[in-house]
């Protein structure tokens, strides 16, 4: 049970205790003014990402692992927003702040470890998608499949929400009497299962295992390979294909996953530090690394947006926003074809066909 310097277990603050003053500091940053900032945006922003990712014109299987993703990155939005409420209530000192607390927070850490967790596995699917269109092109399209993305997403979920069951089951609220205040609060205190640490210990590492450290390693070599063949496209004078300049943007919503996940990976992995037993220095430190998660999960939309044109385009046809990708007074067909009489014939304009098909080739967000 966590209890402050005065021994009080319902006075969770003491302002002598500069750990303590650090963790309400960074509570109080984190929960009121970069989670909500986060967040709200950030939710609207994965909500119309999957507006988009389902029209029928981005039936990708690429686009199938971003909407999953972006699924995922909502529940992670979501419960940081409840977290965010909890902080307000317990700034405006609302009564049962300490109550919707403690009782929310085993639901709320399942979740957490469960969306992060899922989180990790897409983006290492994407990975791998990529490595393949990119390092092993002819069979892109026997793998790549939109049932084969389906099926993998699917089994991500499923997976990592019996993988994170004891996380649910690892802490929970309890009433207790205060005698030196003379009151009653509801604290956070470990279960019986969380107490029991020859389970607790091999699955925590597990855990992290699955939610950070392999994904990382994955992660680095993967997109190092990627790198490496993208370049060598570039030292060959080949202008990157549609294919691979979409690579570009999973490179680097995968380079955000890793800045974004690998404080808390040495935080839970290295040190083993986790949430509810540590002093409030650590405690302080967990409001930071959370917050990189957030970010990690509110950054996508923004990415689409800026450089993707097949994104930009689909959603403008879906909200009825008019979008010009080519000058309006070019017919199409002047773009296309060159006319040519010498000989009678009609001939294509090559370079400009085979820009056109590249683009039409960018199916692909």
């Amino acid at each position: 049970m966590y209890t402050n310097m005065s021994g009080s277990p319902c006075l969770v603050h003491n302002t002598t205790d500069p750990g303590e003053v650090f963790y309400d500091t960074a509570q109080f940053v984190t929960g009121l003014i970069i989670y909500p900032v986060l967040c709200f945006p950030g939710i609207l922003g994965n909500i119309l990402s999957l507006i988009v990712l389902f029209h029928k014109d981005m039936a990708t299987s690429t686009n199938v692992y971003l909407s999953a993703l972006a699924i995922s990155d909502t529940v992670k939005l979501i419960n940081d927003v409840l977290y965010f409420v909890v902080i307000l209530m317990k700034q405006i000192k609302a009564e049962n702040a300490g109550q919707v607390m403690s009782q929310l927070y085993p639901y709320a850490h399942y979740i957490f470890n469960f969306a992060v967790c899922v989180t990790a596995w897409l983006t290492v699917s994407i990975a791998i998608e990529r490595y393949i269109s990119v390092c092993h092109p002819t069979k892109a399209k026997s793998i790549c499949t939109l049932s084969r993305a389906r099926n993998t997403s699917i089994s991500v979920f499923i997976i990592m929400l019996i993988l994170s069951i004891p996380s649910a089951l690892r802490y929970h609220a309890i009433e207790v009497v205060d005698t030196t205040l003379n009151t009653t609060c509801f604290i956070v205190e470990p279960t019986d299962l969380g107490n029991n640490q020859s389970f607790m210990k091999p699955y925590t590492w597990i855990q992290n295992l699955f939610r950070s450290i392999v994904p990382l390693v994955v992660l680095i070599f993967l997109n190092a390979r990627i790198i490496h063949e993208l370049k060598r496209e570039r030292i060959k004078g080949k202008s990157l294909s549609g294919r691979n300049r979409i690579t570009l943007i999973m490179i680097i919503i995968i380079i955000v996953f890793l800045v974004c996940i690998t404080p808390d990976a040495v935080m839970s992995m290295f040190f083993g530090f986790g949430y509810v037993e540590e002093d409030s220095f650590v405690k302080g430190i967990r409001e930071i690394t959370d917050s990189l998660l957030a970010m990690n999960s509110a950054f996508n939309f923004v990415l689409y947006c800026t450089m993707s044109m097949q994104f930009r385009h689909t959603f403008c046809k879906i909200f009825g926003i008019k979008f010009q990708s080519k000058p309006a007074h070019q017919p199409e067909r002047d773009r296309l074809l060159n006319v040519t009489v010498p000989y009678g014939r009609v001939s294509l304009r090559s370079s400009l066909f085979e820009q056109a098909h590249m683009k039409l080739q960018e199916t692909f967000v």
